[in-house]
């Protein structure tokens, strides 16, 4: 009798758990949810896909959406030394105060771009934020599914000049705001994974579209190897604020000042160089830190889980991380003392980088 009791009641809880779970119709009259608040996010993916992102993994959209998801959410101080409610929209909300902070140069491109969805989709500017970044990735090679939780209410104040941190800002500097903002060293570096698609435009006023690395289409562990190789030039002017010589620099790559700093700081070098060709461990450590940060200022348990919504990813090329041609094993300068993957080197002499996903040099010519 106590068995058939038992029984009775693990069924009778399954069959509770299932219909906690039951999905709800939307009224799109297409798809289903597990929650109605998450219905208005498929209409806004498929257009956002279709008119912003166009499907593909490109500079105009996708990095710089992708970059205005930190800059909006990092808006915030543990402290209370500075002013702001992270991950709330703000940097839509008040961009004619934020966009004009030095840090935040050119994120007004991303601003303007996506600000048109906030009056045809029901969803306020801290979700739109977030989850257009966690949408747009998805039309990278590589890049993890991220997770996406809905219902951060607008922002009612701008966050505070000085949030963002900058490439010429010390390791110590940018590690004191980090953890200002609840990030550790680690979580840090993990967040500059997205620095495998990233690409400049106002770091050198003398050229536009610099990529960080030689795969800016591709989201791989291509930027942990290449920080690290010596420096032989700059891709446009030198002297310029952030900016440090690249080892590929005559063929159009750029790196952060900041970057090669942390790549060589005894803090956080073993991080960095962990990710090198580590596909896997790179896709997690990007997925647990934004996990972090797209809900920075806001409790997890107040929000919607709407993760659903968010395309799956195109897979990863399977293509581990190899020496640019022209370099080698006696450029590496390794920071960290653990043993550095045994790589290979690409042939053939050093070739220019790529400014588009068709293999246009110039940015002007990538397809609109």
């Amino acid at each position: 009798m106590v068995f058939k009791l038992s029984v009775a009641l693990v069924a009778l809880a399954a069959v509770a758990s299932a219909a906690n779970y039951k999905r709800v119709a939307c009224p799109d009259g297409k798809n289903t949810a597990t929650h109605d608040a998450c219905c208005v996010f498929f209409a806004l993916r498929d257009d956002l896909q279709e008119n912003l992102f166009d499907n593909t993994c490109g500079e105009d959209a996708v990095h710089e959406v992708l970059r205005l998801t930190f800059h909006d959410a990092i808006g915030f101080s543990e402290s209370g030394v500075l002013q702001g409610t992270g991950a709330d929209g703000s940097m839509i909300i008040f961009d004619d105060i934020e966009t004009a902070f030095a840090a935040n140069n050119g994120i007004d491109d991303s601003v303007d771009a996506l600000s048109p969805f906030l009056s045809t989709h029901n969803v306020t500017a801290g979700d739109l934020i977030q989850f257009a970044g966690a949408v747009g990735i998805t039309n990278c090679p590589g890049a993890p599914r991220l997770q996406f939780l809905a219902g951060r209410p607008n922002a009612t104040i701008p966050a505070s000049d000085g949030t963002v941190p900058e490439p010429q800002n010390s390791v110590d500097m940018i590690l004191a705001r980090m953890a200002d903002a609840g990030f550790s060293p680690d979580e840090l570096i993990h967040l500059l994974v997205s620095h495998t698609i990233a690409r400049a435009d106002h770091v050198d006023p003398t050229i536009q579209a610099v990529p960080f690395d030689t795969t800016p289409f591709t989201f791989d562990t291509q930027i942990f190897l290449e920080v690290l190789l010596a420096g032989t030039g700059f891709p446009g002017t030198a002297g310029n604020v952030g900016e440090v010589e690249s080892p590929l620099g005559a063929q159009g790559e750029m790196r952060l000042q900041s970057d090669f700093a942390l790549a060589r700081d005894n803090r956080t070098a073993c991080t960095w160089q962990s990710m090198v060709d580590n596909q896997q461990l790179m896709m997690h450590n990007f997925f647990t830190a934004m996990k972090k940060m797209a809900v920075i200022g806001h409790n997890p348990r107040d929000l919607i889980d709407c993760s659903e919504v968010i395309p799956q990813p195109v897979a990863p090329l399977g293509k581990p991380a190899t020496f640019p041609a022209g370099t080698g094993p006696q450029d590496l300068q390794q920071a960290c003392p653990s043993p550095f993957p045994t790589l290979s080197t690409d042939p053939g002499p050093a070739t220019q980088i790529p400014a588009c996903p068709d293999g246009s040099l110039n940015i002007a010519d990538c397809p609109s």
